[in-house]
């Protein structure tokens, strides 16, 4: 590794915590490791009405496919977990409470991205993604050593546990690369004992069809009348997975201001017949616009039914 690659590499990272990220972590450009359970998860069907991940399976399978020539990879971590769990906000996940974290997230990748131009090169290029491009992130993050993915399929960072958000910036730069981490799940099961409909398939393998947060967030239509009790409470996403994983007993509460929690959904019972300018207007800038009017509605009832039973 060149003198000027540690220097570039060292300036990046300065530079992603001046930002406000919590962690960041540098690999090297090499096919993601988990590119082969990707692809039997795929065919397995486990990714319901995802139809935007067979899409993008080439590119996901070879990020070279939207950067080529790519060289590196930094993976960053924003970290997001509540000081407390508010309980105007039960039955929200933690990472939905905040201001949408697709604007707090991508200028902060786009300023990392001028610094490697400025500081490598005008010939360095670069490409940001949060989730919204054709890019395996936990994978790329894990093969960068931010963490390692765990039984519950979300990236566990040590002094962070799960709860924080994952940026990626796929760059033509050359950088020095981190370790990787080593998994350090052991024998624990805490999280695929307490999934409350039975969504892990086995250790490493979710199937969306059954997750709460898939259910409440990505999919259109009514939900299986045999997983609505398992939904319980949970208005939009699920973090049950994470809530039990020995790794978030002691994770620190969110720095960054943005990504706390506003003012609250409100009454389940005012969410039930919710109508289009009201959501626009009560949801604007927040990650739960995601589920659309009608299935926000959709879960209410759900959540509604679920409370008269108990």
């Amino acid at each position: 590794m060149t003198l000027a690659a540690l220097a570039l590499t060292r300036t990046v990272k300065e530079r992603a915590r001046e930002l406000g990220f919590d962690q960041v972590a540098i690999g090297a450009a090499r096919a993601p490791q988990h590119a082969a359970a990707f692809e039997r998860w795929l065919d397995a069907g486990y990714a319901g009405d995802m139809g935007y991940l067979e899409r993008g399976r080439a590119a996901r399978l070879d990020p070279g496919l939207l950067l080529p020539g790519w060289r590196s990879v930094v993976a960053l971590a924003l970290n997001y977990a509540p000081a407390a769990d508010d309980p105007a906000w039960r039955g929200v996940a933690r990472y939905a409470r905040g201001r949408d974290y697709h604007r707090v997230i991508r200028p902060r990748l786009h300023a990392l991205k001028d610094v490697l131009r400025s500081a490598g090169g005008p010939e360095v290029r670069s490409r940001a993604s949060v989730d919204t491009s054709a890019v395996l992130e936990r994978s790329l993050a894990a093969s960068a050593g931010l963490g390692w993915v765990g039984k519950n399929t979300n990236l566990i960072a040590p002094g962070l546990g799960s709860y924080f958000f994952i940026g990626i910036v796929l760059t033509t730069a050359a950088l020095a690369p981190d370790a990787e981490l080593p998994d350090r799940c052991g024998t624990c099961t805490a999280c695929l004992d307490a999934c409350p409909t039975g969504a892990f398939v086995g250790p490493y393998t979710l199937d969306a069809r059954r997750c709460v947060s898939y259910l409440t967030i990505e999919h259109r239509g009514e939900i299986d009348p045999s997983l609505q009790p398992g939904i319980g409470g949970w208005l939009f996403g699920c973090d049950i997975c994470q809530e039990v994983c020995p790794w978030n007993r002691h994770a620190p509460p969110a720095r960054e201001p943005a990504l706390r929690a506003g003012a609250s959904p409100g009454p389940i019972e005012s969410l039930v017949d919710i109508d289009d300018d009201e959501f626009r207007e009560r949801f604007r800038g927040s990650a739960i616009k995601r589920a659309g009017r009608a299935g926000l509605a959709r879960n209410a009832r759900i959540v509604a039914t679920n409370r008269a039973r108990e």
